[in-house]
């Protein structure tokens, strides 16, 4: 039953580019082409539950289906965070505060149910659930963190994309070279790939008046497109490569 991806070098660039493509396209479907907050919302939680339950559904991993539910996942998440952040008024600091301890719990009920931790290896539909609820909660925490060091911490986008990079940059030398638990590092990098692809899309698509480089939501929301699609199409021919070994 396992329908998860293995962790390489091209997961986490694919992880990326999946979440800063969800947040030029959230702001290209809300903004550029002027459909609105409530309308983009409901649209783009619409597509996260249609993903999900096909990935759900389906019996084998799906790169592109996949990726696809990363992708609404972002998206999700953005709306989520912005709802409970400026709706609802908690502010960012409460409302990461309110998600960390939402995803401790997801955490601690995925470790009683007896079940491994495993992020390559799931075996059951209830775990496969358990592991999606955790992926849009991180995705939903990382968009609060990355508003947070874009507007209030004064890093702006380029800061805060910059120490993002450092704090993974970290989690990988502690890959390699510490004990610290893999399942543990794997989080906290997905936590953090997140506003890493927030800031890096408000770097792309913001006027160079606010910081950003001017490119727009389309033209960044094509390139990212173009670049996950083709990093999915390599990882699909490696497998296949891999697979014709074994036979």
């Amino acid at each position: 039953m396992n329908k998860l991806p293995q962790i390489t070098i091209f997961f986490w660039i694919m992880k990326i580019c999946a979440t800063t493509l969800g947040e030029t396209g959230g702001d290209l479907l809300s903004m550029t082409l002027n459909v609105g907050y409530a309308a983009s919302s409901m649209i783009l939680i619409g597509l996260f539950l249609m993903t999900l339950v096909s990935q759900l559904i389906s019996k084998q991993y799906n790169p592109f289906l996949y990726w696809a539910v990363i992708l609404t996942t972002s998206t999700a998440g953005t709306t989520m965070s912005d709802y409970m952040d400026r709706t609802l008024g908690l502010g960012y600091t409460e409302g990461s505060l309110i998600l960390l301890s939402i995803l401790l719990v997801i955490f601690a009920l995925w470790r009683l149910s007896g079940a491994s931790l495993s992020v390559t290896n799931i075996k059951t539909f209830k775990i496969e659930v358990i592991y999606w609820t955790a992926i849009l909660i991180s995705n939903t925490l990382g968009t609060a963190l990355g508003d947070f060091l874009a507007d209030d911490s004064g890093l702006g986008f380029g800061g805060g994309a910059l120490l993002i990079a450092s704090l993974l940059g970290l989690i990988l030398l502690a890959t390699f070279f510490s004990r610290i638990s893999k399942t543990l590092l794997f989080w906290v990098a997905f936590v953090l790939t997140r506003p890493f692809g927030a800031t890096v899309g408000d770097l792309l698509t913001k006027t160079k008046e606010k910081g950003g480089l001017g490119f727009g939501t389309i033209g960044s929301s094509l390139v990212l497109a173009s670049i996950l699609i083709i990093f999915i199409l390599v990882t699909i021919r490696n497998e296949n490569k891999i697979d014709d070994a074994i036979a």
